[in-house]
């Protein structure tokens, strides 16, 4: 009788992964391919037939594609081709999107390099705090980051503050494209760096000594040994920051208004207009450009994967020199130059959000800002966002979401693994929320499961509430596939092989060998999860159809189109609220694993 116990536990985790699968399938199913299909159907499918007129409309049309709806027109390619080379060229929409991706990877690359590069190959005080809290960027809500920037580079924002004090006349950066680049090299900088320190770190230094012995000089070292070995990650958290910059929203609708909008804002637009049609099209052309990068990022992952071994990692030079030769000299002098960058670029929105929000337009301090927030906790009206609910809200939905996406992304990262043939296109398919907008799956959920869908005869419905918490699990469960893969990708295929050979089941052996293993990595993507949940909102503004449903980002954004100082005062608490929740769930697991 003493053995019953035992085999029902064993027989439970026999069936429980093939139960978390079927369970993560089902709900993939429900909250996001059906929702999304729903909506993109529409592109094709109008008032009951089948029908390409839309989606053929807008490939036509150089609103949309600029000189490249000349294809779809009957011009060759040769004769587009000089039409984009002309200086008076037609971007169009999804031409001006991938544009402003290109140049914010480009320029997230340029400054995440140097970061990685620092970080890497010197050792000072503080090295191992400043490379964790290197992701922390990446987890920032965006709309928070966004006051941040108008804090900065308003008209009457810090930066124009300082440069009318020594007497250089203001800058206009609010509604430029550099202002929405700089605030995506803000967001994906440290994930180029996090992810290039990795791989530079894992450079065997014996590789380096053995091509300097055969009479190779630094540069050529580096050339022939140390950068193909870091193009693979650069690569990586390019296309990564490619696909994330293509389908940006709260930034753009921020930082460039609808003068510089983005395919995510138009299909916002076109939503909110009751253009379904029309804005399931677009959504179309962009998860088929997202879609196509991403399934291209998963490929050459696959094929530059490598297993893992063990490595002398390259010697790290004290940051200040005991003897100042004239490289030294330059290379500190160009660490200081990135100081002050990274100063303007990262700090400043966060300390710039932090002062405006306790001073007022003459600079006084004060508190007005945060009693305004009490205000309008106690008296506002009923449609009015109040502040305590919007911070409850916001808990409560990043809680139920890590939930709901901790087991979901355990389970793909299992079977992305596990895959030995098609596990690009499995990937893909998984990690299709990466690709898709938000805006699509916050109106698919809100014109299904909100509204009601008919099954049977019965009428199935759910509240707003329940469909943001299904929108943020399926934002948030990518990104605990990307921190739990690579560890069950790196471990000891023995390990298992010992176990079956036990007499372990294969569910047996992950739940009591592998998972334990890489339980930082689940804990991180549970951090990951939440942070993701508290600033995400694109879906959510679709969803936040009733106060009782806002968060904390809707808030801000409610604040921010009419007072600065009160939207300033949100951001700083959803701030400390987000921080703090991510701090304290990563601290639980160890340190937070690389993409």
């Amino acid at each position: 009788m003493s053995d019953t116990p035992h085999r029902l536990r064993d027989r439970v985790k026999r069936r429980a992964l093939a139960a978390l699968t079927a369970a993560t399938v089902a709900v993939l199913v429900v909250v996001f391919y059906y929702p999304v299909g729903t909506v993109l159907v529409e592109a094709v499918v109008v008032d009951g037939r089948l029908t390409l007129t839309v989606f053929a409309d807008l490939l036509r049309d150089p609103f949309y594609l600029g000189e490249v709806a000349r294809l779809f027109t009957g011009e060759g390619p040769v004769a587009v081709a000089r039409a984009l080379a002309a200086p008076d060229r037609r971007l169009g929409i999804v031409g001006f999107t991938a544009y402003q991706a290109v140049l914010s990877t480009i320029l997230s690359v340029a400054l995440g390099l140097p970061a990685a590069y620092v970080l890497a190959r010197f050792e000072f005080p503080g090295r191992r705090t400043l490379r964790s809290v290197t992701i922390l960027p990446f987890v920032l809500p965006s709309i928070m980051v966004a006051v941040g920037f108008v804090a900065t580079f308003g008209r009457n924002g810090t930066l124009n503050a300082v440069l009318t004090a020594v007497g250089v006349p203001r800058v206009e950066l609010m509604f430029t494209l550099e202002a929405i680049l700089i605030a995506h090299a803000f967001y994906n900088a440290p994930l180029v760096a996090r992810v290039t320190t990795a791989a530079w770190e894992s450079v065997d230094a014996s590789a380096v000594e053995t091509a300097r012995s055969l009479g190779a000089g630094p540069l050529r070292a580096f050339l022939d040994v140390v950068a193909p070995q870091l193009y693979p990650a650069v690569l990586t958290s390019a296309a990564l920051t490619f696909v994330f910059t293509f389908g940006t929203f709260p930034i753009v609708l921020a930082l460039g208004g609808f003068e510089l909008a983005t395919v995510e804002v138009f299909v916002y637009r076109l939503a909110r207009d009751l253009q379904y049609a029309e804005a399931a099209a677009l959504a179309l052309v962009e998860l088929a450009i997202a879609l196509g990068v991403l399934f291209a990022y998963l490929r050459y992952e696959a094929a530059t994967a490598v297993s893992a071994r063990r490595v002398r990692p390259l010697p790290r030079k004290p940051l200040w020199p005991t003897a100042w030769t004239p490289r030294a000299l330059a290379e500190r002098a160009g660490i200081v130059t990135y100081a002050g960058i990274v100063a303007v670029v990262f700090l400043a929105p966060i300390v710039s959000m932090l002062l405006a929000s306790v001073t007022t337009a003459d600079g006084s301090l004060t508190l007005d800002h945060y009693r305004f927030l009490l205000t309008r906790q106690q008296t506002g009206a009923a449609f009015q966002v109040r502040p305590w609910p919007a911070v409850r809200n916001s808990v409560l939905f990043a809680g139920a979401s890590a939930l709901v996406a901790l087991p979901m992304g355990v389970v793909v990262a299992v079977i992305t693994t596990r895959a030995s043939r098609g596990r690009s296109l499995v990937g893909a398919v998984a990690m299709a929320p990466f690709a898709v907008s938000g805006i699509v799956v916050g109106l698919g959920l809100l014109r299904g499961l909100v509204f009601g869908v008919e099954v049977a005869g019965w009428r199935i419905a759910v509240a707003g509430s329940a469909a943001i918490v299904a929108a943020h699990a399926v934002a948030g469960y990518p990104f605990v596939v990307r921190t739990v893969a690579p560890g069950l990708a790196s471990l000891d295929a023995s390990l298992v092989e010992s176990a079956r050979a036990l007499g372990a089941s294969r569910a047996r052996a992950l739940f009591d060998i592998e998972l334990p293993l890489v339980w930082p990595g689940v804990v991180a993507g549970a951090a990951f999860a939440v942070a993701i949940s508290m600033g995400e909102f694109t879906a959510t503004v679709v969803l936040a159809t009733g106060a009782d449903a806002y968060t904390m980002p809707v808030a801000i954004e409610r604040f921010i189109g009419r007072r600065l100082g009160p939207a300033t005062a949100m951001g700083v608490v959803l701030l400390v609220v987000t921080g703090v929740s991510f701090l304290v769930i990563e601290r639980l697991g160890g340190e937070v694993r690389d993409y």
